[in-house]
């Protein structure tokens, strides 16, 4: 071979291992991309397989909640059969090594992952929480015979602990998927999942707790005595009413039977005030410590049943164990389980009319004296019917589950360690000074010494807002009040004082508290710049302002709040129970670090 020739012969040989390399890279190339081509069609597949499967149990769980609400055991457990073979089936549609692969790719990953998380929560529902409600015999949280079974209530304790554990870990656990980059199908099925397990979390925390708490409340280890008050929704106050009648009830050993009645008129005048918290005193001076009626101006419930009782026993000279707040709309609820009840006088309440009977009806065709003696009697007849008679426990539950939920029931323990265990639950009333979520509070006080609340008509929006950067969230807030009262032909025990000058034009204070450790920034009213009282309670700022709103009209509050720093992009409205529900929307935004 000649020197020329060499050259030639090395870059022929360099280009066959170029030409080898490339080979081998493209064919690396094919490999992978048909594994990848193979993989994704497998997981699209299976993601196929398991949105089926998912629709499926998403669709015999709600057949299943309400067979278990209805009281259809057998329907229901051949329904659960199905769910968990769904369920099951999701699961292992997501479980195989694949998707557990993909679930960590950049793109989908976040989406395949959450897709798994939901399936797993659902088939764990129907494994461990779904059999154990439908084994439990919910007879036992209810009364026969005008007294509670306390030893099968005991009984019943332990499964409903163990179904509330697996709800919360559930919950906690869907709580943890973080949203941001989920595509929206993916977002929406998780959110709409989240939000039927918080009401299911809802229902098992009110059964586990009344199983654990009603033993001793209900006079296990001793007698015990309660004041059971009504709030008047058509006198507003900030958790709901003015407390008007009142009825003692005493338990012993599970047996239940209601005491003395009045009104919160008949306990007087206390001078010099009760001893009233210094922030509530200083938004509204003593008068929670003067009358009965404005013990709850605050909606720090526990504030208002401890003045309450106070002026309860220096009134009677009998101390109680706790108040029980209710108000119609609960009775409403109850009544649909117990029927309609017949009240001394040939008066019937019924479900759909009952609201209407005690909220307005009453003042217009009975003096003072008869409407205290109606509202006792009434009280009395309920009361009556549901300890007596036999009463769908199913349809019972669901009931307290939604007066709970919308904040109709609230308690009070004067013994520190139970009222520990109600912790900041709902049903306690607890203003919290911390935030999970920021809320916002808008809270109702009537201003018009009148019973106009009764024709009320609440809407509320609230806007989650830009993110700052002083890591804090401005929110929008917009409150409607709209009156449907008539321009005449209400009676004086409706039109009370009138101090809105006009007899007919509701004054509602509309006091809004900031998210815990906010503040509220600025309010318009009907488009102007209003004038706010303002204040601090349990770490929240407060702004106070009043609205006049005549028959027909309707006034618009919008208000800007501040969070305290949060990244999170949801928020919650906290309101005061009225007798016809607030229209709500609450608009919220991606999070501050997406």
């Amino acid at each position: 071979m000649t020197e020329s020739e060499r050259p030639t012969r090395r870059r022929s040989r360099s280009r066959r291992r170029r030409r080898a390399r490339l080979r081998r890279a493209l064919l690396g190339a094919l490999v992978v991309g048909s594994l990848l081509l193979a993989t994704g069609g497998w997981i699209g597949f299976r993601g196929w397989q398991a949105r089926a499967h998912l629709l499926n149990a998403a669709g015999l769980a709600r057949e299943l909640s309400a067979q278990v609400v209805g009281g259809d055991t057998d329907r229901a457990l051949r329904t659960l059969d199905a769910l968990q073979e769904q369920s099951g089936a999701a699961r292992a549609a997501t479980g195989d090594p694949s998707w557990r692969l993909a679930r960590r790719t950049p793109v989908a990953g976040d989406d395949l992952d959450a897709v798994r998380r939901i399936a797993i929560a659902i088939d764990e529902l129907a494994r461990e929480a779904f059999p154990t409600l439908l084994r439990t015999d919910l007879t036992r949280l209810v009364p026969t015979g005008g007294r509670l079974d306390l030893a099968r209530l005991t009984a019943v304790s332990t499964e409903l602990t163990g179904v509330n554990e697996s709800v919360q870990r559930t919950r906690r656990d869907l709580g943890a998927v973080p949203t941001d980059r989920l595509v929206s199908q993916v977002r929406q099925a998780l959110t709409d999942l989240r939000d039927e397990i918080d009401r299911l979390a809802s229902l098992t925390t009110a059964a586990d707790q009344g199983a654990r708490l009603l033993p001793p409340l209900l006079g296990a280890n001793g007698p015990r005595r309660y004041l059971l008050v009504s709030q008047n929704l058509a006198e507003l106050r900030a958790t709901g009413g003015m407390f008007g009648a009142y009825a003692m009830i005493e338990a012993e050993n599970g047996a239940v039977k209601m005491g003395k009645q009045g009104s919160s008129a008949s306990l007087g005048r206390f001078t010099p005030a009760l001893k009233v918290p210094a922030e509530t005193r200083a938004i509204w001076t003593d008068l929670p410590g003067i009358y009965p009626a404005d013990v709850n101006l605050s909606p720090h419930f526990p504030t208002a049943a401890t003045l309450y009782r106070e002026m309860f026993r220096r009134s009677t000279g009998t101390t109680v164990d706790g108040v029980l707040a209710v108000d119609p709309v609960v009775l409403s609820y109850l009544l649909k389980a117990t029927g309609p009840v017949l009240v001394p006088g040939g008066v019937p309440l019924a479900s759909e009319k009952v609201v209407q009977t005690l909220l307005n009806d009453s003042y217009q065709r009975l003096n003072v004296r008869q409407q205290d003696e109606f509202f006792a009697a009434s009280a009395a007849s309920v009361f009556d019917a549901f300890f007596k008679k036999n009463v769908n426990p199913r349809v019972l539950l669901s009931a307290f589950d939604r007066a709970i939920t919308e904040r109709r029931i609230l308690f009070w323990s004067a013994r520190p360690e139970e009222q520990r265990t109600f912790g900041a639950s709902r049903m306690a009333g607890t203003l919290p000074e911390q935030d999970t979520v920021p809320t916002v509070g808008v809270f109702l006080n009537d201003g018009s010494g009148a019973k106009l609340g009764y024709y009320l008509r609440p809407t509320a929006n609230l806007t989650v807002g830009e993110c700052r950067p002083d890591g804090r969230r401005e929110l929008r807030l917009r409150v409607a009040l709209r009156s449907t009262a008539p321009k005449s032909g209400l009676s004086e025990s409706v039109l009370g004082l009138g101090l809105a000058g006009d007899p007919y034009t509701a004054r509602t204070l509309v006091s809004i508290f900031s998210p815990a450790g906010g503040a509220v920034l600025e309010a318009r009213l009907d488009g102007a710049e209003t004038a706010l009282g303002s204040g601090t309670e349990r770490r929240r700022q407060v702004a106070t302002a009043s609205v006049d709103v005549g028959p027909g009209a309707e006034r618009v509050l919008e208000v800007s709040v501040l969070t305290a720093k949060t990244g999170v992009g949801q928020a919650e409205l906290w309101l005061t129970p009225t007798a016809s529900p607030w229209t709500t929307q609450v608009h919220s935004a991606p999070s501050c670090d997406q």
